[in-house]
């Protein structure tokens, strides 16, 4: 019995579980699909799954659809000022601070001259990291400043418009003025025979949608962006109805006239070309 009383001594044996590195994968805001970072970069930052354009940087931006080296900045150093001196939760200069510190930009647009297979071109392309890519002072003088240049020296200029924040509250009417400004701009680069296309992307909403990114003479969106000038929820406790399925998608706003294409995000730039080339 003895033999059997006794209990085997067993050493105890440490398995080192594997630790999977963080920041591989992304998961997809519309599907939900968990995809592997590698490959959401090589299809552009789509979901290959269900098609989702994620939102990209204005530098992202330019290295998709420019020729590689061709784009050179413009204005790049200017800054917002707190005109207002605007007080609140939180201050606007509090505000600028941290959203240059996350994006290391100065203001939400970027703006320069570019190539696209070889045809120079000018470019605007705001960013919505960026306080949400509302248009401030800085924005709209930057894009007035570069459509100017476009127009003396006679080239298409394409303006890719990224804002959920339309005009910027902070500066009050300094901000508003920029919406006539910039448009100003837009109507004499077009009254000189120059081609302008906008690039809504989502989201393109607001002051920015209601001013420059509306008066393309050929209006792309990406798929599924959301376009308007303020938010679903709000028109439906104003008017007191429910709006359509797809209100404000890109898709929605095809199929009613306010847009003229929808082009997926790997044949932008041959689109953009092909249309520099017909209509320039």
């Amino acid at each position: 019995m003895s033999l059997f009383s006794r209990r085997p001594k067993y050493a105890k044996i440490q398995i080192k579980k594997k630790q999977i590195p963080g920041g591989l994968w992304t998961k997809c805001e519309d599907c939900g699909a968990i995809i592997y970072n590698k490959t959401l970069q090589e299809n552009l930052v789509v979901c290959s799954k269900c098609d989702y354009h994620f939102k990209l940087s204005a530098r992202q931006r330019i290295d998709l659809l420019f020729d590689k080296g061709s784009f050179i900045e413009h204005d790049k150093e200017m800054e917002s000022l707190d005109p207002l001196k605007f007080e609140g939760p939180r201050s606007y200069e509090d505000k600028l601070k941290e959203a240059k510190d996350q994006t290391a930009l100065k203001d939400a647009a970027v703006c320069g001259e570019a190539k696209i297979e070889g045809k120079g071109l000018m470019v605007a392309v705001t960013d919505s990291r960026f306080i949400m890519g509302s248009m401030g002072s800085v924005v709209g003088e930057k894009i007035t400043r570069v459509t100017e240049e476009a127009t003396k020296k006679k080239l298409p200029l394409i303006i890719i418009s990224g804002s959920g924040g339309g005009a910027r509250m902070y500066e009050g009417m300094f901000s508003l003025m920029q919406m006539a400004k910039t448009s100003a701009a837009i109507s004499r680069h077009q009254k000189a025979g120059l081609l302008y296309v906008s690039l809504l992307t989502n989201p393109s909403m607001a002051g920015i949608m209601a001013s420059f990114a509306s008066l393309g003479d050929v209006i792309i969106a990406e798929p599924r962006a959301l376009i308007g000038f303020t938010g679903p929820r709000v028109i439906e406790q104003t008017i007191k109805q429910k709006l359509p399925e797809g209100f404000q998608s890109s898709e929605f706003l095809l199929k009613h006239g306010l847009i003229d294409m929808i082009v997926d995000r790997k044949d932008l730039k041959s689109t953009l070309y092909k249309l520099i080339g017909y209509l320039s």
